[in-house]
């Protein structure tokens, strides 16, 4: 049986951050891995897997996380090996925008958490919407998607709830439909690399007849944040996801069923070697596992809760020995990551829901 011992946990183009087109920097090897979620014929079943018994699976989800032995390590004081140029993807609607400011932490609409199962386990993360051709896609961290205990490429029925709150899916369940990972995660389960891009079908949800809604598309309702990359270390960020795992002193001060956040300055390197974490950037933060996964967004701006995704929570844990939560971890975000996300980024994958609210296969784009 799994030991969520780790969190894995997992607008505006403003000044310092430098506007990049859609290019990846050139990289030797390979470096995405891609594999299949949910076909078209079995969206449905994946829907009615997490929604009959009025969702009661959602609340029963466990945390999930990457096990690793000791709690990851800051280490020394140093700056990751950027392998291009800083670049940034602006979030969906701010493509023309400029820096905004305000003083209020208003929740981010794009944030939401995933749910899976392996076997007869039912796990959860946090995840984040950004911005894509088609307003399709969901990241979050690589252990989130990519089955980590058995032999199997990913994990089994997938889907990602923006805005859940207390069992609530109010813009719509978004089974996915492809994942993106770095090829040294997929092959090695290097946490170093532990961030995925996940295509999602329209949003489904059920009308009083208990027939499927096609909801649309997941940027269309609640928007997708930017992308930043090859980033300096130390700029603040916000960090939001759906803790819920217990402390290490068994206090349940988290739920899951509502959104948290942290802020702070992250610093580098954070090495744990029993996952091949030897480049992570840190943070001070106490939520625990169930928060995997969740975006580290760079430059949010409050009044329009969109900024850069810069990073995904990955490890996590007890730093000083009091049993409590107070570090989490994420992949440092360059070339190659963005390389990942350029993958995805202009594949669609659309509607199934008929006219009579039911599943089907709808005409499909060239991918």
């Amino acid at each position: 049986m799994k030991k969520h011992v780790l969190l894995p946990i997992g607008a505006i183009v403003a000044a310092g951050l430098a506007a990049t087109a859609m290019t990846a920097p050139a990289q030797a090897g390979k470096v995405t891995s891609s594999d299949k979620l949910a076909s078209a014929a079995g969206v449905g079943d994946v829907v009615k897997f997490w929604l009959d018994g009025n969702g009661y699976k959602l609340k029963s989800a466990d945390p999930y996380g990457m096990e690793h032995n000791r709690v990851p390590k800051h280490v020394s004081k140093g700056a990751p090996a950027a392998d291009g140029k800083p670049g940034i993807v602006p979030a969906i609607g701010d493509e023309k925008m400029t820096a905004a400011k305000s003083k209020n932490v208003n929740l981010p609409k794009t944030v939401g958490r995933v749910f899976f199962s392996i076997g007869s386990g039912l796990y959860s993360c946090s995840a984040s919407s950004v911005q894509s051709a088609y307003h399709n896609l969901v990241a979050t961290a690589g252990h989130c998607v990519y089955d980590i205990e058995t032999n199997h490429d990913v994990v089994d029925n997938w889907i990602f709830i923006p805005g859940y709150y207390d069992g609530k899916a109010p813009w719509g369940v978004y089974v996915g439909k492809q994942a993106f990972t770095h090829y040294d995660f997929d092959v090695y389960e290097d946490a170093d690399r532990d961030y995925a891009f996940v295509t999602v079908y329209n949003g489904i949800g059920y009308d009083l007849q208990k027939k499927f809604v096609d909801r649309g598309p997941l940027g269309n309702n609640v928007g997708g944040q930017g992308l930043a990359y090859n980033q300096k270390v130390g700029a603040p960020v916000f960090v939001f996801g759906y803790p819920s795992a217990p402390q290490g002193d068994g206090d349940y001060v988290w739920t899951g069923q509502t959104l948290k956040w942290c802020y702070g300055k992250p610093y580098f390197p954070v090495k744990e070697p029993s996952v091949k974490a030897e480049e992570q950037v840190g943070l001070k933060c106490s939520m625990t596992g169930g928060s995997s996964g969740g975006p580290w967004i760079l430059k949010y701006s409050s009044a329009r809760r969109l900024g850069y995704i810069n990073g995904v929570t990955s490890l996590g844990g007890d730093t000083d020995g009091n049993s409590r939560s107070d570090m989490i971890s994420s992949p440092y975000f360059d070339g190659e990551t963005f390389g990942v996300y350029k993958a995805a980024y202009s594949l669609w994958s659309g509607s199934l829901v008929r006219k009579d609210g039911t599943i089907g296969i709808t005409e499909a784009k060239s991918e």
